[in-house]
This record gives structure tokens, sequence and C-alpha cells, in this order.
């Protein structure tokens, strides 16, 4: 929790420190920087995958903390010393991505190895809730350091310089875990085609397939809240730092009330993904409605509660229905296309920002995140009456796949 308020804080500051440095309204450059972050997800994370099969993942996940540490501190010195420019934040954002490509799919999968199969679906909850616990605290607080260090650009180097202190918090924490309590499955040998092996288990499985699909189209066009709050706060609401970084509090109000209801489930179907996905984008599309800024802070909890009811169901029928040897590398295929495809939808969406204001980034985001789920949906149910109608399929996971 120490470290995840300091990611939300620097996410908050960096958004404004791009604000900040920017000529213009900041549309463009704000997408870039946030694609620029997520980018290595889509180019390194199948790596990342199968180093977490063959790596001990408690070792692996202390040397991924290091290093997300470091571009943090690099960037809020240079904007604490008052060089940082724009291209500063865009180098170091596509460095602490690439680190947290290492780490997401490590960190995920390691879940499984702390608690029982029975209580997976109860522990992704959890961890969702701590998470955003966090989150529920990080904007509000960055946004109310920044407005009280003067609002620029030098203020937002010492939120972003915290940020760098708390990843030691959970390199101690995994220093000091109990290794013998830890079920820790047999790493994968080395050799060649091992993405290719990771890749080949899931387009054998029509229900993973959909959840990826799915997570594709929310993650793309919907999950983009970095740059809609923070064109919507200051270009349609005429807002400053701690109005927006009070969104972000608002949003997290939600999400810890989706990933706590997440953690009472004893298992997840299809039927939930895809339901919460589709109320997910009414609600974005919504959300570009809103006529005043209270409003739009009203509805913003619940649209953080459907998109924590979508990651958190999607990342728990995942790792609830793979086999344990492909695990990671399956997980970084799903983050891969969860957050690789931020860059691809990131500056879509700041140019609509910026051609056809900032309305559009979410009225046009929620209606791709309605349009392509619909579409995954009924691709995945022709699929599936193909099948039967070609007789019965074998179980494809060692937790079954519940119906849809």
């Amino acid at each position: 929790m120490v470290s995840n308020t300091g990611t939300w804080m620097q996410r908050v500051a960096q958004d404004w420190l791009v604000l900040q440095l920017a000529a213009g309204t900041g549309g463009v450059e704000l997408g870039i920087t946030t694609g620029l972050q997520f980018l290595p997800f889509l180019l390194l994370t199948p790596f990342a995958g199968v180093i977490a099969d063959r790596m001990p993942k408690q070792r692996l996940l202390q040397l991924t903390n290091l290093a997300m540490a470091l571009p943090a501190l690099v960037l809020g010195l240079l904007a604490v010393t008052g060089v940082a420019e724009v291209w500063h934040v865009y180098v170091l954002a596509f460095l602490l991505g690439s680190a947290s490509a290492f780490d997401a799919p490590a960190r995920q999968s390691f879940v499984s190895e702390i608690v029982d199969p029975a209580d997976l679906t109860n522990a992704v909850g959890l961890n969702s809730a701590s998470f955003n616990a966090a989150r529920l605290v990080g904007p509000g607080v960055a946004g109310l350091l920044i407005a009280a260090l003067g609002g620029g650009a030098v203020a937002t180097g010492w939120v972003i310089l915290f940020n760098a202190i708390s990843y030691a918090a959970p390199v101690w924490s995994l220093r000091h875990l109990d290794t013998s309590r830890l079920d820790t499955p047999e790493p994968v040998s080395r050799g060649r085609g091992a993405v290719r092996e990771g890749v080949t288990y899931v387009r054998a499985r029509p229900d993973l397939m959909l959840v990826l699909a799915v997570v594709f189209f929310s993650g793309t066009f919907g999950l983009n809240f970095q740059i809609t709050s923070a064109l919507m706060a200051t270009e349609v609401y005429d807002k400053g730092a701690g109005e927006f970084g009070l969104l972000g509090s608002f949003l997290a109000v939600g999400s810890l009330t989706g990933a706590l209801m997440a953690a009472r489930r004893e298992g997840v179907r299809h039927r939930l993904v895809v339901g919460a996905a589709l109320a997910f984008g009414v609600s974005v599309t919504a959300a570009g409605l809103m006529p005043t800024y209270l409003t739009f802070a009203l509805l913003a909890p619940v649209t953080g509660f459907l998109a924590l009811t979508l990651i958190t169901s999607a990342n728990a029928y995942v790792q609830l229905n793979t086999e344990a040897g492909v695990r990671g590398r399956v997980m970084a295929l799903y983050l891969m296309i969860f957050m690789g495809g931020t860059p691809i939808g990131s500056p879509i969406i700041g140019w609509i920002g910026e051609a056809f204001g900032a309305r559009w980034t979410l009225l046009g985001g929620g209606l791709l995140t309605i349009l392509g789920v619909t579409l995954s949906a009924l691709v995945f149910l022709r699929t599936r009456r193909t099948a039967d109608a070609s007789g019965p399929a074998p179980a494809p996971a060692e937790h079954g796949v519940a119906a849809f």
C-alpha cells in the first residue's frame, strides 16, 4: 500500500507536470506520455512472462521494484531542479514502463503461490482492494501537495520523489517473506519456443480469447482516466490540481468497493466479465455527458466500481483457468493485451480531445468499448456453437471453465 500510494501520487504529478511543460492544451503530450509508459507492455511482456516462469518470483520482484524506483528518482530530481522538459518525461515514462512490464506478470502470478487455489478469487479481490485503497489516498494527497507547494513543475517533483522512496516498502517486505510457506512451481526449463508455447495455449482456449478481447477493448478505449480526467478537469470544468487529484480519489471509492465485493466471490463466469465491461462502457459514455464538475465527480465512483469489477473478474478467471506451468506466460499475454493497448488508445484519445473537445475522449472511448465487447461476445458464442455442433471438447484447465 505504501508503494501503490506513491505510484498513484506520481501518476497525478506526472500528468500535471506534462500539462505545465506543454506549450498547448497538453492533450497530445498526455497521450504520448501515457502511451510510452505502457508501450513496453506491448513489446516486452511476453518475454517477461517467460522470465517469470523461470526465475523465483520473490527475487525477481525485488529487482523490478528497484528498477522502477530509478526513473522516478531521476524525474523527480529533474522537476525539483527546474530543468525538466517534456522529452525527459517521455524517456523516463518509457523506462518506468519497461521495468513495470517485467514486474507485472511476476506480481500477478505470484498471488497464486501465496494462497491456495480455493482462495485465489478472494486473494485477487483483496489485492485489488489494497491497490485501490492506495488509489483512494494517492491522487487526492498528490493534488493537495502540488497545490500547497505552488502548483508548478517543481511541486510535482517533490511528489514524484516520494514515489521513488516508496519502493523501499515492497523490497523490504519481499526480503522478509517466509519462503517455506510459498507454493512455488518448478521453474520452466530453458529452451526455444517458450513464448510461442504460451500463445498456442491461449489460442486453443476460446474462453481465454474472449476475456483477452474484452480487456483489450476496455483497456484501450475506456481505461484512459489519466487523460480524460485531466482534460475534463482543466478544459471543461476549469479546475486546478487539487480538483484534478480528487477525481482520482472519487474513482477509487468505487474501485475499492468493487474490489471488496470481488473478494467475496467464490468463482467467476464469462457473463460477469462481459456484463461488467458493457456496463463500464455505458458509464464512461455517460461521464462524457455530465454538465458540471460535481455531477462528473458523483458518477466517478460508479465508473470505478464497474472498472474494478471488470478487472478483478477477468484477472481471476484467467488465473483460475490456466495451468500452473504456463501461468506466468499467460498472465504476461493478458497484461500485454490489457495494458499494451494503451499505447494505441492513449494517443488516439488525446488527439480526439484536442480535435473535438475533451468530452469526446469519454464519449468515443465508451462507445468503442461497448462495440468491441459486443463483437467479441458474439464471436465467442458463434465459436462455441460451432464447437458444440462438432462434438464435446476436452476440459481446458485444471479448475474447469464456468459456462457463459
